[in-house]
């Protein structure tokens, strides 16, 4: 991608749109940088941009931003139809993402991983395999390292294992993996993408542009995922703990399969029990990790090593303490139904759960259906109280309380709980009613369980 002298608008200054304007500062681009925060907010970027002769326009989106613009780079959650956007799309200017302007200023090898859940633990997985068997490799994408910050250091030989979201993928045109990941595939974000259809059609950017000497590693169990192998023309590996797969990494009697390719016969890597991390979910990102750092050539001991080792990623069910014989588990992350409901499986004793969040008007039966006979409390805050609290009386859960706080929340889960429970925040939605980001939601409720 030339850009040299080109005027390119970035627009979004949260850190990658920050890392996107250095790197088009380093190819030679005439960058504007556009924010509608006010400016104090915006003091770190503007220390950071200003000094390189990058001007920052905060407070707003001015049209006149648009004029004589090539390029625009978009930060990923800014949707479509924001004003500026869509009059940039009305003048039939590119708009991309920060993924595919690193994607474009880089020869490394990269891995993307995709999926509605379990990204960011299969991602930080898969990382900690190279870094076990001594290959160069760096974690970026939604992760918290920007891509483009990424690949402004990285060597040729780096591999650079990106963990992609709907939003990064939908602004991708040329975007091609060498190894590309699908995890699973769950209604989310479809007040963004308009349809689930829509949703799908942004993931499938993972595969879509591969060719025949890359490989796609997609999750047999999950029937949205299985079709993505008719749209790519990459070779196909699978991963499912339900059953053996032709080839590609399995679950079976307690055990952990690989089968290099059909007809060849299968290694067991370890037993089950062996591996650190709780649940089934994590189980299907234990698989998917093992298939991508295999297909990337991380030797097998590497892998078992790692998984025996570790624990697990911040606000993903992680465990904080124990008081008065109760456990208590954050699992912020959790900002869908689907991720409750696989944390509120995944612990097996009575469970206290905090539920709610930012409303998005999710279907939440099948989070209701699974809460019945195994969680006795359900504590219900943020926009979405009122139909966190309708589902868990759906579900016959003998206690449901709703908080006016979160201090609030974390107290009535501690007096709902006794010896033996286990008190969850798995809130089932976005954080963004109370909070900035699930981390930071996921922070403020392990603070209030250390001084229980």
């Amino acid at each position: 991608m030339d850009l040299k002298n080109q005027r390119v608008l970035v627009v979004g200054l949260a850190r990658s749109g920050v890392a996107a304007a250095k790197l088009l500062h380093k190819k030679g681009a005439q960058v504007v940088a556009n924010d509608a925060s006010p400016r104090e907010s915006l003091r770190s970027a503007i220390e950071t941009l200003q000094p390189l002769g990058i001007p920052v326009v905060s407070d707003g989106h001015p049209f006149t931003l648009l004029d004589s613009v090539s390029l625009i780079v978009k930060n990923p959650g800014i949707p479509y139809h924001m004003p500026l956007i869509a009059e940039a799309l009305a003048r039939s200017i590119p708009i991309i993402t920060e993924v595919e302007l690193a994607f474009q200023s880089t020869t490394a090898p990269i891995i993307g991983i995709t999926g509605s859940n379990g990204k960011t633990t299969t991602t930080t997985l898969v990382g900690a395999m190279f870094l076990e068997a001594d290959i160069p490799a760096r974690v970026a994408g939604n992760i918290g390292l920007p891509l483009s910050e990424a690949v402004l250091t990285a060597q040729d030989e780096t591999v650079l294992i990106v963990e992609l979201s709907s939003f990064q993928l939908q602004g991708t045109s040329e975007f091609r993996p060498r190894i590309a990941t699908v995890l699973n595939l769950y209604p989310a974000h479809l007040d963004y993408h308009g349809s689930f259809e829509a949703y799908a059609r942004a993931k499938e950017n993972i595969c879509t542009r591969q060719g025949p000497m890359d490989r796609l590693i997609l999750n047999m169990d999950n029937e949205h995922v299985r079709h993505f192998a008719d749209h790519s023309r990459a070779k196909v590996a699978w991963f499912s703990r339900l059953a053996p797969v032709p080839c590609g990494v399995y679950a079976y009697e307690n055990h952990i399969y690989v089968r290099e390719a059909e007809g060849v016969e299968p290694i067991c890597l370890l037993s089950i029990d062996k591996i650190q991390l709780p649940g089934s979910h994590n189980l299907e990102n234990i698989l998917a990790a093992t298939a991508t750092a295999f297909y990337a050539g991380v030797p097998i001991d590497a892998i078992t090593a790692t998984l025996q080792t570790f624990r697990g990623v911040e606000h993903r069910l992680e465990y904080v303490r124990s008081v008065n014989g109760v456990d208590y588990y954050n699992d912020s992350k959790a900002t869908n139904p689907k991720a409750a409901l696989s944390a509120i499986r995944a612990l097996d004793k009575p469970l206290v759960v905090l539920l709610g969040g930012l409303e998005r008007g999710d279907d939440l039966k099948e989070l209701s259906d699974g809460m019945r006979g195994c969680v006795k409390a359900v504590i219900a805050l943020g926009q979405s109280r009122e139909r966190m609290a309708d589902a868990a009386r759906q579900a016959s859960v003998p206690n449901v309380h709703i908080a006016a706080s979160f201090a609030e929340a974390v107290a009535l889960a501690a007096g709902a709980a006794q010896r033996g429970d286990a008190v969850l925040l798995s809130p089932a939605a976005a954080s963004w009613d109370q909070f900035k980001s699930f981390e930071e939601r996921g922070s403020i409720f392990k603070e209030l369980v250390n001084k229980l």
